[in-house]
Parts: C-alpha cells; structure tokens; sequence
C-alpha cells in the first residue's frame, strides 16, 4: 500500500515537473528537469513505468473499490497539469484538484484499503471524519499557499492563481486564518469529545501548534512579505 502511494505521489509530481518545466526554470531550477539533469523522455519513462506499477499492486492486493479511488487519483492528477485542461491555470479547478485528491480521497482512501487489508468493513467513525475532515480543509490552504513562493514563474507563463490574483500578503494571512481555524475546531471537539479522543493531546497538542503558527505568521509579517519570508512560510505550513 505504501508502494502504491509512492508511485501515485511520484506519477503526478512528475508529470507535474515535465509540463511546468519553463515555470520551474524560474522558480525551481533545482528541480532535475528544469536543471537539465534529467530528460523530459527518461522523466516519462520513469512516471509511467512508476504508475503502471503503482496500478497493478492496488488492482493486485485490494478491491475494485479502492483500485477506482486510486486510479481516479491520478486522473486528476494528471488533468491538473496536462493541456488542453490543465486545470492548474485556474484558481478554483486547480484547489478543487488538489483537495479532493490530496485531502478526501488519500485520507479516506487509505483509512478503506486498512479496513480491506485487516478484513474488516470500513465504517465512518468519529475519529477517521476528523482526520479526514482536518487534512481536507489543511488541502484548501495548501492549494492557496503552493504557490505563494512561485509568482514570478506564473506571471511570465500567465498561469493565474490565487497569488497572482490577490497578492501574496492576503493569500498567506487568509492561509493561517484557515489554519488557525482548523486548530481552533479540533481544540474545541478535543474538549467536547473526550470519549472519541485523548483530550490532553488533543487540546494540548493543537495549542502548541497554533502557537508556532502565530510566531511564523509574526516573523512573516516582520519580513514585509519578502520573497524569502514567503519560502520561509510555506515549508513551516508543511512542516505543520
């Protein structure tokens, strides 16, 4: 299953890579393509050979079911950055994306290939909506702030996103008031649920991060939104 994740993981990141190539040699020019250490057709080899494998180990090992949800995944994986839809050049498709395949399907999916794996029926339960309802609205701020560090690449290949669109100053503090939003939920239902969680870690847990996002967010602020202090920012929130 892990396996599986990887291939998926490294079928769109690189499909990703070969069609973004002009915008990474602008905001990414480590990356192997864009840095020219590996070609665009060894670069194909490698994902579909990395998909193809990725499909036969779900198709394989689990049910009809979750091979569908994994296959789906790399479908939108792929419209995201392949022409003509390249849903990636449009604020809202682009989220809609990354959302429903990074939150809700990897979440949820992951959570049913287990219940199959351990040969029980998946049930909805408390714990697994909240860690799938946590990472879905953590996958809304990660599709706005993706590209908070990639402005100047996007402008010049006219992909519009939301910080092209607004400006990076309001796209990263709506960013950590979503955040802070879903910190603030899961501190609250660590109160009101201590029959479904561990309260202490929960509540705790959640503060202390919130507070690391509230020094970031100061400390981003302090650099006047500065290039760097955006870079800076967006590895915090994936550190998170």
């Amino acid at each position: 299953g892990v396996v599986a994740l990887l291939c998926a993981n490294a079928f769109i990141v690189g499909i990703n890579q070969i069609y973004d190539v002009k915008i990474d040699e602008v905001n990414k020019p480590y990356l192997p393509i864009a840095a020219g250490e590996m070609s665009q057709s060894t670069a194909w080899v490698l994902i579909t050979t990395l998909g193809l494998l990725g499909l036969t180990i779900v198709h394989t090992l689990f049910g009809q079911h979750i091979a569908l949800l994994y296959t789906l995944s790399l479908v939108i994986g792929a419209v995201y950055s392949v022409p003509p839809l390249r849903l990636k050049q449009r604020p809202l498709p682009a989220m809609a994306c990354i959302v429903l395949c990074r939150g809700f399907l990897l979440n949820y999916g992951v959570n049913d290939a287990a219940c199959a794996a351990l040969g029980v029926p998946f049930v909805w339960k408390f714990p697994v909506a909240f860690i799938t309802g946590f990472v879905t609205c953590f996958a809304v701020i990660i599709s706005a702030a993706k590209d908070l560090p990639d402005v100047e690449g996007d402008k010049k290949e006219n992909v519009k996103t939301f910080a092209t669109w607004l400006g990076t100053g309001k796209v990263a503090m709506a960013s950590i008031a979503l955040l802070m939003l879903n910190y603030a939920a899961a501190i609250y239902l660590g109160f009101t649920q201590p029959s479904q969680f561990n309260s202490a870690l929960m509540v705790g847990g959640h503060l202390v991060l919130a507070g690391c996002l509230i020094s970031q967010a100061t400390r981003l602020h302090m650099t006047g939104y500065s290039q760097q202090g955006i870079k800076n920012f967006y590895r915090f929130i994936w550190n998170l």
